[in-house]
Formats: C-alpha cells, sequence, structure tokens
C-alpha cells in the first residue's frame, strides 16, 4: 500500500501541491494565530509607575464589590470618589504626606492632553528636576523635557480654562503619562479634589486611620494608582476577540478548500480507481489508499505550517503593534501548545477532507474504467444534500429567532462575524448544484452572438460541473465572506450616526475629550442671550443582574429639561422629564424596565442608591444608555454641551457668542451639520480585523483557483487538441480558456453576492425592527478587489498550463490518455 500511494503522489505530484500548499498554509495560519492568541492570556507583569516611589498611595475604590451566591463580583467604577479632606489631615498626623489632584491639561498648541498634577507629588514617581527650579506661585509650571523651555510662555487649557503660564523647570519624561506640575495652591485652585494621598507611614497605622471606600496600596498595589490600569488587559481581550475570529474563519475556509481539493482530485481519478476495481482492489483498500495520501500529505504540510507559524508568529504580532490593533509591548511568548494544536489540527483537517472523497472513491465501480463521458454526472451525493439543507436551515432559523426574539442582539460583532457562515457554508455545499443554471444564464446571451467562444464556454462549464463548481466555489466564499462582513459593518456603524444624528437636535455642539469642556466654556455659553444650553457629563452605573452577574451600563448625566431642548430621544415608555435625582432612565435591554419599578445600582463614583425608572428607551442599535441626572454622577466632567436657539432669538448673534466663549477657553464649537460629519463610519481597529481576516481568505482562495484550474487543464489535454484538429488556433484556445475561467468567476462572485445580500438583508430587518433608520451598505471595494484578484488568478492559471499543453502536436494530445 505505502508503495502505492509514493508512486501515486509521485505521479500526481501537480494534484498534490495545492492541497499541501492550502494544508501548509492554513496550519501556518492556525499556529501564527494560536501562538498570538496565546500571547493574549496574561499581559506582562507591571511594576508601579508613577507612585514608584511612594511607600504608602490613599486612594478612593477603583472597584465596586457584591458578594453573591456564588462568590464576590467586582467592576470597575468610571470616576472613584476623592479622598476626604479630613482624611487628608488625619493622615499628615502619621508621617510626611503629599497630596495628589489629577486633572486634564491640554496644551495650546495642540500637541495632545497632559495631566495636571501639584508639584509635591513629584517626588513619588520620582521625578527630577533636569534644569530650572519648581513652581513657587501662581502662573508658573514644570514640564517634561521637549515640550518647552526654562523661560518659556506656553498656552494650556485648564478645568479652569485657558491661560498662559511660564516654564520654570524640565523634568525627564516618563512613559506613563505627559506630565504638567503647578504649585499646590494653584492645584488645588484648578482642582479641588483630592485624588491621592502619598504617606510616609506604617501602612497598619494608614489602614486604621482611613475610613470605608478608601483604597490603601502598597507593594505591587499601587500600580492600581497608575493611570487607566487596566489599558493592557482591556487591550488583550480586543486582541483576543481579534484573533479568535481570524482562528476560526480561517479553520472554516481552510476544510472548505481542502475538502473541495480532495474531492475534485478524487472525482478526476475516477478511471484510476476503476483500474484499481479491475485489478482486484476491494472498495476498502481503495479507500485506505485516498486515507493514506491524507495522512501522508496532512504529516508533511502540518509539520511545514507549524514551521511557518513560528516565522510568522512574530510578524504578525509586530504587524498589529504598528496597525494599532495590540499595546506596544505585545510579543509572541515560548507556548508549544499552539503548534500541537496546529498540527493535530491540520491532520484532523486533510482527514476529514477526504472522508467524502474516500467514500466516493470506494464506490467506483470497475466499469469506470472503460467510460469516457464528459459530462459529469452524481455531483451531488445525498450526504451533501442533507448536509447542505441542515446548514442552510440552521442558519435561516438562527436569523429568523433573532429577528423575534432579539434584534440587537444580531447586531452584535460575535455574531454578525460568526452566523453568517452558516448560509454561505449551505450555499456553498450545493454550489454543484447552483451553478449550472447560473452559467447557462450567464452565458445565455454570449451564445446567441457569431462565433463559437460563447457557446464553448456555456456548454463547457455546463458539462463539467466539478471542474465549474471547483473554481466557483472559493470564489462564492471569500466574495460572500468580504460582502457580509465588511457591508454588515459598514451598515451598523451608518446606522448608529443616523440614530446619534436624529436624536440630537441641538444647533451647536461642543464636544470635549478626556479633558472634558472647561467650566468657563460652560458659564460663558450660559450667558449668551437666546442660548438653551444642556450640558451633559459621560459616566456608569452598575446593576447586579440574576443576583450573580454585576453589569456596568454606560450612562449620561442631564438635566432633564435642558436635553429636552437639545435633544428627542426614543422614549417608549414613561416621561424624560420625571427623571430626577431620585429616579433613572434606562432602556429595554435591562432585565428591570418596568415604569415605576425600582432598581438598586451603583453609581460611578462607587456609592449604592435604590432608583425609580422614570422613563425606557428603545433598544437601538445599543447605544441608547442610561440616562442620570448630574448629582448622581460625581466627579464626571462635562465632555458635551449641545446649545440650541431659542424661537426668535437672532442664530448669527447666538453662534458669535458661542464662538467667543470657544476662543477664549480653547473649545471647538461644531454646527450641527459639523457635528454629524463627525460621525461618519471610518476605519478603526475592527474594520482593520476584519481586512487581516478577508486577506486570508483571499490567500486561500488564489491556492484554491491555482490549484484547481492546474488539475483541470492537465485533464482537459485531450479538449484542447480536438479544438485544434477542428481548426482553432492556439490563441483562440487560450482565450476560450481564459473566458471559461471569467464566467466561472462570474458565477461564483454572483452566488456569493446572492447570499451577501441575505445576510446584509437579515441586519437591515433587524435594524428595522429596532426602529433606526438604516441603508445598506454596499463594500464595492472590498468586493471588487476580491473579484478582480480572483478573476486574475483564475485566468492566469487557466492559461498559463493550457499555454504549455498546446506546445505538443494536437494528433499526439488527442492520442493521449488520461
Amino acid at each position: 500500500m505505502l508503495k502505492l500511494v509514493l508512486q501515486g503522489i509521485r505521479t500526481r505530484w501537480v494534484t498534490l501541491a495545492g492541497s499541501f500548499l492550502a494544508l501548509a498554509l492554513g496550519v501556518g495560519i492556525i499556529a501564527t494565530t494560536g501562538l498570538a492568541l496565546a500571547a493574549t492570556f496574561a499581559g506582562p507583569d507591571q511594576a508601579p509607575e508613577r507612585f514608584a516611589a511612594a511607600p504608602v498611595v490613599v486612594r478612593g475604590a477603583d472597584q465596586v464589590r457584591v458578594r453573591t451566591p456564588i462568590g464576590v463580583r467586582t467592576q470597575k467604577l468610571t470616576h472613584p470618589r476623592p479622598v476626604p479632606a479630613e482624611v487628608a489631615e488625619r493622615l499628615a498626623g502619621l508621617g510626611r504626606t503629599a497630596v495628589d489632584r489629577t486633572f486634564p491639561v491640554a496644551a495650546g498648541d495642540g500637541s495632545g492632553e497632559a495631566a495636571g498634577h501639584p508639584w509635591p507629588v513629584a517626588a513619588a514617581a520620582p521625578y527630577r528636576l533636569l534644569c530650572g527650579r519648581p513652581p513657587a506661585a501662581s502662573g508658573e509650571v514644570v514640564v517634561a523635557a521637549g515640550e518647552g523651555a526654562v523661560g518659556d510662555r506656553i498656552t494650556l487649557t485648564t478645568p479652569a480654562g485657558k491661560g498662559r503660564w511660564t516654564v520654570t523647570g524640565t523634568v525627564r519624561p516618563a512613559p506613563v503619562e505627559r506630565a504638567v506640575f503647578f504649585g499646590e495652591a494653584e492645584a488645588a485652585r484648578l482642582s479641588p479634589d483630592i485624588d491621592a494621598v502619598v504617606v510616609h507611614a506604617d501602612p497598619a497605622a494608614v489602614r486604621a486611620a482611613v475610613g470605608p471606600g478608601l483604597d490603601v496600596l502598597t507593594g505591587d498595589d499601587r500600580r492600581r494608582a497608575d493611570p487607566d490600569p487596566d489599558r493592557d488587559a482591556e487591550a488583550l481581550v480586543s486582541v483576543n476577540a481579534l484573533l479568535g475570529t481570524a482562528a476560526g474563519i480561517t479553520a472554516f475556509v481552510s476544510v472548505f478548500v481542502v475538502a473541495s481539493t480532495f474531492s475534485f482530485a478524487v472525482a478526476q481519478r475516477r478511471r484510476e480507481f476503476g483500474l484499481l476495481r479491475m485489478a482486484g482492489a476491494t472498495p476498502g483498500q481503495v479507500r485506505r489508499l485516498v486515507y493514506a495520501e491524507a495522512v501522508l500529505v496532512g504529516v508533511i504540510a502540518s509539520a511545514a505550517g507549524c514551521r511557518l507559524g513560528l516565522s510568522g508568529a512574530p510578524r504578525l504580532a509586530s504587524w498589529m503593534v504598528q496597525q494599532g490593533l495590540a499595546p506596544a509591548w505585545f510579543a509572541i511568548g515560548d507556548q508549544n501548545w499552539p503548534l500541537h494544536t496546529a498540527f493535530w489540527t491540520g491532520l484532523a483537517v486533510a482527514l476529514a477532507g477526504a472522508v467524502a472523497a474516500a467514500h466516493r472513491a470506494g464506490r467506483v465501480r470497475p466499469a469506470e474504467a472503460l467510460r469516457d463521458a464528459a459530462v459529469d454526472s452524481g455531483t451531488m451525493p445525498p450526504v451533501r444534500v442533507v448536509l447542505g439543507a441542515a446548514v442552510l436551515l440552521t442558519g435561516a432559523v438562527l436569523v429568523v429567532l433573532g429577528l423575534v426574539q432579539d434584534p440587537a442582539g444580531l447586531l452584535k460583532r460575535k455574531t454578525y462575524t460568526t452566523q453568517p457562515m452558516l448560509l454561505i457554508t449551505g450555499c456553498a455545499l450545493f454550489a454543484p448544484v447552483l451553478v449550472r443554471p447560473a452559467i447557462r444564464l450567464l452565458a445565455s446571451l454570449p451564445a446567441r452572438l457569431p462565433g463559437a467562444t460563447g457557446l464553448l464556454v456555456r456548454e463547457n462549464a455546463s458539462a463539467g460541473l466539478r471542474r465549474t463548481a471547483a473554481v466557483a466555489a472559493p470564489v462564492l466564499v471569500t466574495v460572500a465572506l468580504a460582502a457580509s462582513l465588511m457591508g454588515t459593518k459598514a451598515t451598523i456603524d451608518a446606522a448608529k450616526a443616523a440614530e446619534a444624528r436624529g436624536q440630537v437636535t441641538a444647533d451647536f455642539v461642543a464636544v470635549g475629550e478626556r479633558a472634558g469642556i472647561p467650566r468657563e466654556f460652560v458659564d460663558r455659553v450660559r450667558r449668551v442671550e437666546g442660548a438653551r444650553v444642556s450640558a451633559s457629563r459621560t459616566t456608569s452605573v452598575t446593576v447586579l443582574e440574576e443576583g450573580t452577574a454585576l453589569v456596568r451600563s454606560e450612562a449620561r448625566a442631564v438635566d432633564p429639561a435642558d436635553e429636552a431642548a437639545v435633544s428627542a430621544l426614543p422614549v417608549v415608555a414613561g416621561r424624560f422629564a420625571d427623571l430626577d435625582d431620585r429616579s433613572i432612565v434606562v432602556n429595554e435591554e435591562w432585565a428591570v424596565h418596568r415604569v415605576g419599578a425600582r432598581v438598586r445600582v451603583w453609581l460611578g463614583d462607587g456609592r449604592e442608591v435604590t432608583l425609580r425608572i422614570a422613563a425606557v428607551l428603545a433598544v437601538g442599535t445599543g447605544d441608547n444608555g442610561v440616562y442620570l441626572t448630574p448629582r448622581n454622577a460625581a466627579g464626571a466632567p462635562v465632555d458635551r454641551v449641545g446649545t440650541a436657539v431659542r424661537a426668535g432669538a437672532d442664530r448669527q448673534a447666538v453662534e458669535r457668542g458661542l464662538r467667543a466663549a470657544g476662543r477664549a477657553t480653547g473649545t471647538e464649537v461644531l454646527t450641527r451639520e459639523q457635528w454629524a460629519a463627525t460621525l461618519a463610519p471610518g476605519g478603526g481597529s475592527t474594520r482593520t480585523g476584519l481586512l487581516m481576516i478577508l486577506a486570508i481568505a483571499l490567500v486561500y482562495t488564489g491556492i484554491a483557483l491555482a490549484n484547481t484550474q492546474v488539475m483541470a487543464t492537465a485533464d482537459r489535454v485531450r479538449d484542447f487538441a480536438v479544438l485544434r484538429l477542428a481548426g482553432a488556433t492556439k490563441a483562440q484556445v487560450l482565450r476560450l480558456a481564459g473566458v471559461e475561467a471569467l464566467a466561472v468567476v462570474a458565477v461564483g462572485a454572483g452566488l456569493g453576492g446572492a447570499v451577501a445580500a441575505l445576510n446584509l438583508l437579515g441586519v437591515r430587518a433587524a435594524l428595522g425592527r429596532l426602529d433606526v433608520p438604516a441603508v445598506v451598505v454596499v463594500p464595492w471595494e472590498a468586493v471588487g478587489l476580491v473579484v478582480a484578484v480572483s478573476a486574475a488568478l483564475a485566468v492566469v492559471f487557466a492559461v498559463l498550463p493550457a499555454r504549455l499543453a498546446l506546445r505538443t502536436r494536437p494528433v499526439e494530445l488527442a492520442g493521449a490518455r488520461e
């Protein structure tokens, strides 16, 4: 058996080369993504940075902790409470202390945001003066080297507004933040709340002096006081999700390509298997022959793929860092289990791809050796029909159930990146049935034109259904993936932007980033005659669902009367005007969303309160969050100011007043149209990740097309010879091969587009169920690129082998055996 397998591989190396490349690449990508995925399971150990030289740090608790029947559950707070002034005084009696007040500072030159601190806390990092002196009076600051020179006058925007400061000294830049140090008294004026206290005393004595709601941090726990201490963990979650999706789609495409390749290879070898049966081989022996070839190819290809993964994983990590998909420190570790997983997965894929092919090979009768039929038959065995129908039905049922029960769930990334696979797989399984009517429809008009090319294309593609389906199927899969994934993402982004535009009716909008909007700007615009102003804050609330899960929801703190003048929220129950300090507005996604019901929540600063539901909003695209009053959003800065022009007021005068306030405080004021333009769908990490996934699928499509076309051309040598003997020139034969390849790619693209249309219509229906205005966005650029690359590859790998085959004399070709 082994000798027969090796001889077969030696004589059919071209056929198996495509399977080897597809499998090796698949294992390589699985190994690459697996090694990268393993690196996301644990981030590097991070030492304290901002308070590395502080023995003890006291700050407000940054997590809410709730005891449940299954243990203590925690959730991050948006705005930890400040340290009370009386606590800071008690701590000062224990030993030397330094009070930290952290507040946003924006550079006037547009170079970005920084963090302001009082100078005494600089020693906790520690920061050391490189030149100059500490700030001693109001109007003086110390900046990082490169941000300014001693004696420079710089413009800064602080929570109190825009002003000019003199640089009195510089310090070495720190990677953890971009710091600006003010005098202690001026920092207290700009930010009255105490964010942390550095204490040089015994930790036990410090713990005895502080009350509940405050954390005493020592050792490695001091990193909890660093800016955004969970940034690395959150970044790893995003990387993990992206790589997990890429690995899943890679496995899906690789199984499909390898199975299709093995199936087509076996279909081409009907006469060979018939001869083996005539020579006395049993069906079991024929099947074992196919399995043995699959195992041999699988072992060698998997080993090569693992080696490819070892080389590719560091490059993938570097690329993800460059694209901003992973943190700067992200690197591949020394885990070996992804390589073992990739190797055995590759071998399993090879065997799985050979199962159907081996079953078909075992059914070949001895008489097949005598057949020379040019028309494929039996291209859809009953098992494939049942499997395809089951997959299609499952995909359709899931979409219908989602539309009926949870239309918002269809808009979540995990759903719209995985659920379309069912419809795509089902249609790909039915490709042999779908391509014949599709190719006849496509070639119906060309077949009526003068000349034989159109007619021959139609008849050749219809007669060689296995060949046609093997070429069309990978194009179908890739086009459907490109249109479904990219189209769904773009459609949902456009719907979110349209929803936001519809809910904001303000004539002018000012938006602050992390720094928020200066208080001075808010005070100035409130004094503009004819302006109705709503200043809102971003915060969060946490609720305990089903007694075991702490779920945090984004929230916005507003004055209900002011907000009604600048927005049109989708209220489905209750009245938004009833919102007060003892109530809350929720959306329909909440487990309890009945007007009048009382819910226990934890606010963004950790306070536990019970609030009455005043109104309920529609779910929408998922951005219709919770609304509170400003009193329930302590510590949250104003980050959006909407201004409506009162009836009868002079719009131009109001605009002049707003822009004057903006210039004085360094705040940009946008018209409603300008603000809406900022909501237009953009790139982002999700789109970059989807492009990476599509690139993988496109590589697989190229391998499948090249492999199938080379195998098919080798099988059509006698057909080309007959055409030459009938009077066709070499150019005409090559043109026929190229046009036929284009026609089959067009069929695959058309079927893929039809599948994608079904997926996109499902998303459109979900948005319609949520009453969100939406237009389906078709990613023509991505689809066009996929079709163009597929067409180019199909033509090249159809024409080149045909050109090589035509070097032999037609009479010799016509007499050649397959």
